[in-house]
């Protein structure tokens, strides 16, 4: 699955673990396809019966996700357009909370904004030094409406909300595996790979029955997540188009 400006690539089971990878060269961010595209793969490796786990990580080498596509925020011009944008971002976070298999995550850099959902989605996340986090929303005219649910769920209310609110800030990957976004943390990738091949291969050779019963109890309370992040969806697609976020944005596309 690859279009001319980005892909999500599958690599099916190999011993039971399968991978997703995504990528954009403007600094891995989403248009509206690769968020389909994600949200199909993530899907498809669920119902795969040779995937017993699967690590979700993005191309490049300090940037693993900036959010979403500010030439395609720019391009909204009607409230339906807002939501089915935004709905992309719930539908790849509802896609790995209903996915029976644990999803590891693999953070290789800075994330932004629906790359901080991504990374509060998975089941554990393995980070670099490099992973500072941001939720820009705020700065733009909307707030992390989508993505506040799952990072929520991963950080707490309080953490959640200084990330929102100071949203110009970044934070770095020592605070983020202080709030427990990530559970381990690295100086390089390649040390980084070596752990996550480790844990895959633990996951592979567990009980499957009892992982995908793990699943389950991790994400208990969220089976009302379908309309509550469609909500969520309809506040930014409203929100994205006042003048406040039209002018932001096209000022950011001017730099």
């Amino acid at each position: 699955m690859s279009s001319n400006e980005g892909y999500v690539k599958i690599k099916k089971a190999k011993n039971g673990i399968s991978e997703i990878e995504f990528f954009h060269p403007q600094s891995n961010s989403l248009p509206s396809n690769l968020l389909r595209e994600l949200t199909d793969a993530i899907t498809r490796l669920g119902s795969d019966e040779n995937t017993n786990v699967i690590i979700l990580k993005s191309g490049g080498d300090r940037t693993f996700c900036a959010g979403a596509s500010f030439n395609e925020l720019a391009s909204i011009s009607t409230i339906d357009e807002g939501i089915d944008f935004f709905s992309g971002f719930a539908n790849v976070i509802n896609a790995a909370r209903k996915c029976p298999k644990l999803i590891i995550g693999r953070v290789q850099g800075k994330a932004v904004g629906g790359g901080v959902g991504m990374a509060s989605a998975v089941d554990y996340c393995f980070a670099t030094k490099y992973a500072s986090i941001k939720l820009s929303e705020l700065a733009i005219g909307i707030g992390p409406f989508v993505v506040g649910p799952a990072v929520e769920r991963k950080i707490g209310i309080s953490a959640m909300s200084s990330l929102a609110i100071n949203a110009t800030k970044w934070f770095d990957s020592n605070w983020a595996l202080e709030k427990g976004l990530y559970t381990e943390l690295f100086d390089t990738s390649i040390e980084m790979d070596k752990h996550i091949n480790q844990l895959a291969l633990k996951i592979n050779n567990s009980h499957q029955k009892a992982t995908r019963a793990l699943k389950r109890v991790f994400w208990e309370g969220t089976d009302h997540w379908d309309k509550l992040l469609r909500e969520r969806a309809e506040i930014s697609g409203k929100l994205i188009l006042s003048e406040f976020s039209k002018k932001t944005i096209s000022t950011i596309l001017k730099k």
